[in-house]
């Protein structure tokens, strides 16, 4: 048995969660979040407890047990608490400003790179180094965040770029460091 899957999930009070087949729908304060999930997958709610049961021992099924409980917990999660992912920016120069509801990001190249807000995503900038990507979908956040990251990953020699907040990047040692023949 999946120790993941067979968890079973709290319905907190002010959320709504239906499931209708294989499509479930999570309706909270923040929100409310679609999501259609494997045909073999079956859901059941009984006293505000959400449980996820597979229908046989199968390789496919173990493995699809735990993915769908997890799925469902983000859902609940995010129409609760919502997600944040924080970026921060490394560089002379390098710096984040709003321009209504999207992002302009100066990075180093010859013009301001304009990253427009998704729906179901609000950006902000607390500092001009600092960016915070909000919304209710875990997926949809990490990959706003992934996004704008990538526009300038963190260089290796001097580190500058965009980073998620804690991350260590290796640096190398340049040319000069290697040593004189």
């Amino acid at each position: 048995m999946s120790r993941i899957g067979r968890q079973p999930i709290t319905i907190p009070t002010g959320v709504e969660v239906t499931a209708e087949g294989s499509h479930v729908t999570v309706t909270g304060p923040r929100g409310t979040l679609e999501r259609g999930l494997h045909p073999d997958m079956r859901i059941v709610i009984d006293d505000g407890v959400l449980r996820v049961e597979r229908p046989s021992d199968e390789r496919q099924h173990r493995a699809l047990h735990g993915l769908t409980r997890t799925l469902v917990a983000n859902m609940v999660e995010g129409v609760t608490n919502g997600y944040e992912r924080r970026l921060e920016i490394v560089g002379v120069g390098y710096r984040a400003a709003l321009k209504g509801s999207d992002l302009e990001l100066a990075l180093g190249f010859s013009h301001p790179v304009t990253f427009p807000a998704p729906e179901g995503v609000e950006f902000e900038v607390p500092a001009p180094n600092r960016i915070s990507v909000r919304g209710i979908d875990k997926e949809q956040v990490g990959q706003v965040a992934a996004d704008i990251r990538k526009i300038r990953k963190p260089e290796p020699y001097k580190g500058k770029g965009v980073r998620y907040e804690g991350e260590h990047v290796r640096k190398k040692a340049g040319k000069a460091a290697k040593g004189g023949k």
